[in-house]
């Protein structure tokens, strides 16, 4: 409800993964895990209850920029954020991909992550076509709390 009124659109200085990050309240950041390169974190503005990115320490704009072990842990942390999905909210598919470049559709630019979105057979309804706006009926401290079970 912040974000819909407003309050929690405040312009934000520097990058938002690099912040959550160096936060040191993973609860607080909803960081759900924290590998040795890689982390996983709800997004704040969820496209479906269980959003997850998946975001390399390293703060760059491409996947190709990050070394081997960097890149293996991003896999490795999307195999472990799938199967905590899986248990917890039982999906039935997901979407994984990554926007990488502001022309392709990132959000941050600058800082390369990966989505991983459950989805469920009819989980669109009116809202995203009448209200651009999409509903989803559970607080983020909530989710936090399943996955970090589920982990």
């Amino acid at each position: 409800m912040a974000y819909l009124s407003g309050e929690d659109k405040k312009p934000l200085d520097g990058c938002i993964f690099c912040a959550k990050l160096a936060a040191g309240d993973d609860a607080r950041e909803h960081i759900v895990c924290r590998g040795r390169l890689v982390y996983v974190t709800l997004n704040r503005f969820p496209y479906n209850n269980g959003h997850l990115m998946i975001v390399p320490n390293a703060h760059v704009p491409s996947f190709e920029q990050l070394d081997e072990a960097g890149l293996a842990e991003v896999m490795q942390l999307l195999n472990h954020s799938l199967a905590a999905l899986r248990k917890e909210f039982r999906p039935d598919g997901f979407n994984v991909g990554a926007n990488v470049g502001a022309v392709a559709g990132a959000g941050v630019a600058d800082h390369v992550h990966l989505h991983v979105v459950p989805r469920w057979a009819g989980d669109t309804n009116f809202m995203p076509v009448l209200g651009d706006t999409r509903v989803i009926p559970e607080l983020l401290d909530q989710t936090y709390e399943r996955l970090k079970r589920a982990w």
